[in-house]
């Protein structure tokens, strides 16, 4: 048998996932600017790195190529 819609399915799926976001634990202002940063920092320097292999491998291979 086909399980039969109430027609409120969609508003007990959000009040459903809203009571579930008043059991998460939020970090702190302080906490979120200091992950944030973090990530930004390790961003950069991945950035970095990558530009600077990117530019090794592309020298070298210009000069096999020429």
């Amino acid at each position: 048998m086909a399980s039969e819609k109430t027609g409120n399915g969609v508003y007990d799926f959000f009040k459903a996932r809203w009571g579930e976001l008043s059991n998460v634990t939020w970090p702190t202002k302080k906490q979120a600017i200091h992950s944030m940063i973090l990530v930004l920092t390790i961003m950069l320097i991945v950035g970095l790195f990558l530009g600077f292999i990117d530019a090794v491998l592309s020298n070298v291979l210009l000069d096999l190529i020429s």
